[in-house]
């Protein structure tokens, strides 16, 4: 009885695969207890993912002074963790890059702790 209280089902939409499987999970904590909707194995997999550390790829853009267009795309090396997201969001938006900016150039070392950079997605002259 004490294991059905401390069970959370929770939603995700599996974008391991093109078929984009809605998941349905049972959750105790961050163990998955059950899956279902996954058609293949990659679903359960990125259910355990999404429970016990959901990660994202972030992008933005930052401004770039002297160069040919005042913004410049950005994105993360590597995903990050969800609950990082919104520090990385204001440690970006506080970045000024000056030109030139080559495309894969290390904008911001290691934000936030996260172990991972931000990046350019585009060079700019």
């Amino acid at each position: 009885m004490a294991d059905a209280i401390n069970t959370e089902t929770k939603k995700f939409l599996c974008v391991s695969c093109p078929v984009g499987c809605a998941l349905t999970v049972s959750v105790q904590g961050t163990k998955v207890i059950k899956a279902e909707g996954n058609t293949c194995k990659l679903g359960l997999k990125y259910a355990e993912n999404e429970a016990a550390n959901p990660l994202r790829t972030f992008t933005s853009t930052v401004r770039v002074d002297g160069a040919s267009l005042p913004v410049c795309p950005v994105r993360s090396r590597t995903p990050l963790p969800l609950a990082k997201m919104f520090d990385v969001t204001r440690e970006v938006a506080k970045l000024h890059a000056v030109a030139p900016v080559k495309m894969g150039q290390v904008l911001i070392n290691d934000v936030c702790g996260t172990g991972t950079d931000i990046v350019a997605s585009r060079s700019l002259g």
